[in-house]
Parts: structure tokens; sequence; C-alpha cells
């Protein structure tokens, strides 16, 4: 009984990978239909129907991730059941279940007096306390299968969905244009989940060095007011030799108000007239348009959004994420090169 009902906590999404490949299996790159002879291709549909589809293959994307994730949990717990020749509900009882902590009267008190209920104490109380069991259970299961995570070799060859991204993008470069990773970054510097992000990018760059290169494309969000003046701002630095200088400023100071955005100029001890001429005369608008206009053709719908190597992916992202995809496009690069007949001729 443990076993079936702890099994089923753990790994719920265990059946969900096994329908994800098998749709994914289904999915063909060659004719997809033939409309009176002329075939229409799987790279037909894409470039055509772009701005629906790669939201829609990131969707798919995550839940592909998560039920993968499952099943590695899955199977490194498993695997800790074998080399210690105990069986499975054995070793979740003694890393899990005999953990669990009750919590005291009082807190389930407590807990009640939270409640937005008119039940009486009395007839929620094993409801409550069979919640809290739940959460702890959760949370020690999280913690044990860290452990296991930290002592394993695992290597994930899954990856988001792809989209051809230009890099032109004048000034707006960091790190040798032919790096093997390139991240490009569509943003908006109201956006607080770029400013949050933009420490984790510089330190990619000091990480990796020249195996990484970040392009920085605008995306103004219309609910940001001052975004797009000071995208024009970031561009109209970049003339005199600063964009990245100014960009990391006005993330790291979040003061964008057209007065501050002149400010900065002069902090950055750029040529005064000159960034002000280009601000007031709004010289890089259309620059920032043309980013813009690409963003809206991919169907992006927030920011920041990135393309690792072309590889989609969105939202309030931390540095071990970034890190984990740019080190994946790394070791397949090397893998690619070890397995071509010019690696294998050079060993």
């Amino acid at each position: 009984m443990l076993q079936s009902k702890t099994l089923r906590f753990f790994f719920g999404f265990t059946v969900i990978l096994g329908i994800v490949c098998s749709a994914a299996a289904q999915q063909s790159t060659g004719t997809l239909a033939v409309v009176n002879g002329s075939a229409i291709t799987a790279q037909d549909l894409e470039q055509r129907e772009i701005s629906h589809l790669l939201q829609a293959q990131y969707q798919y994307y995550q839940a592909e991730k998560k039920a993968l994730d499952d099943l590695i949990s899955q199977r490194l717990v498993e695997q800790e059941a074998q080399r210690e020749g105990i069986t499975l509900d054995e070793l979740l009882q003694r890393e899990v279940e005999s953990k669990i902590q009750d919590p005291s009267e009082d807190q389930l008190q407590v807990y009640y007096e939270g409640l937005d209920s008119k039940d009486p104490y009395d007839q929620v109380r094993g409801k409550i306390l069979d919640h809290i069991r739940d959460l702890r259970r959760a949370k020690l299961r999280n913690a044990y299968i860290e452990t296991l995570r930290l002592k394993a070799t695992i290597a994930i060859q899954l990856a988001p969905p792809m989209a051809e991204v230009g890099p032109e993008s004048a000034e707006v470069t960091e790190g040798r244009a032919d790096a093997p990773v390139q991240v490009v970054e569509f943003a908006d510097y109201q956006c607080p989940y770029c400013q949050r992000v933009n420490p984790d990018l510089n330190k990619l760059i000091q990480d990796y060095g020249d195996k990484v290169s970040i392009v920085y494309k605008d995306f103004p969000l219309p609910m940001h007011p001052h975004a797009e003046k000071a995208a024009e701002a970031a561009r109209c630095a970049g003339q005199q030799g600063k964009f990245w200088e100014y960009h990391n400023a006005l993330f790291q100071d979040k003061k964008l108000e057209k007065s501050d955005l002149k400010q900065e100029a002069t902090t950055l001890h750029l040529d005064s007239a000159k960034f002000d001429q280009c601000l007031d005369s709004a010289a890089e608008a259309a620059n920032v348009k043309k980013d813009q206009d690409e963003g809206m053709k991919l169907g992006l719908s927030g920011t920041p959004s990135f393309f690792i190597n072309g590889h989609f992916i969105s939202g309030a992202l931390d540095y071990a994420t970034l890190h984990q995809i740019v080190q994946q496009q790394l070791t397949l690069l090397s893998s690619a090169k070890a397995a071509s007949p010019a690696g294998s001729s050079q060993r």
C-alpha cells in the first residue's frame, strides 16, 4: 500500500512522458500535405506560422521537460535501491516516510485559524494533518532526490524548440562573433525580470569567455512607457562605443526618465551634445522598431525571451538554467566535432 501510494506521489508525470514521446515520434520533417500536386512541408508551415507555433512548441517542450525530469528522478531512486540491495519501498520508507514529523496540536490549531472555513476544527483536523504531511513528504522527497542528482552523471539532450533569429543588430554583440554558443536576448529595459537576469548574462561571459556571445535585441513592451526611449538611448551610447556600459547601467540603476537617460550619458563621459541630439531626434528609433518587428514575427509575448543557438526559452530564468543550456550546446558541438571525419583523424 505504501509503495503504490508513494510511487504515485513521486512519479505522477511518468505516463505523460510516454504520451509526449509518442506524439513526437509521429511528427514529420517532410511533406505534411499536397495541394493539387504542390507539397507543403514542415519547413513551409514553420516559416509561415512561426508566430503561432513557437509558443505552442515551447509549452510542449516544458511539459516534456517536466515529464523527463520525473523519469530521471524515478530512475535515480530505482538505481539507488538496486545498489543497496533493498526494495524501492524500503528505500522510500527509510529516506522519506520515516522522517515525516507530524505537527503539534498547537500548530494544527494555528493552521486552522488561518483557513477561511466555517467547519469546526474537529471536522477538518484530519484533512489539515494529511495536507501538512504531504507538504513535508514533498520537501523530504525533493531533498533526497537532489542528493542523488549531485552524485549522479546526468546528460540531458532534450532541447527547447528552434527558430531562425538573425544576429544582425548594430553595436549590440558582446563576446566574439564566432563564439560556438550565441545567446540572443529580446528584452525591455523597464522589465523587472530582464533587470534581474542581466547580471546572470554578464556572468555567462565571465565564466565562458570566448565560447559565448550575447546579442541584445530590443523588445519594448507597450505597458512600459519608458522602455522604447531607453532602448534608443542605449543605441545612441553605442554610436560612441559604449553600448554595453550604458546597457548595464540602465538595468542596474533602473532610472529611465528622459532626463535620467541624458544624465547617464554624462556619467559615462559620452559626448553629451552628440548623445542628446541622437536621443531627441529619435535617430535610433528605426533600429529599435526593426528588433521589435522581428520579435513580433516570432510570436514573442513577453520578456526576456532567449534564443540560445536558435533554441527558444522564455521567462524569469536563473543562472543555473542558462548555464545548463549553454553547457548542453557546448557538449553537443564537441560530440559532433569528435564524431566528424576530421575529428576522428585528429585522434
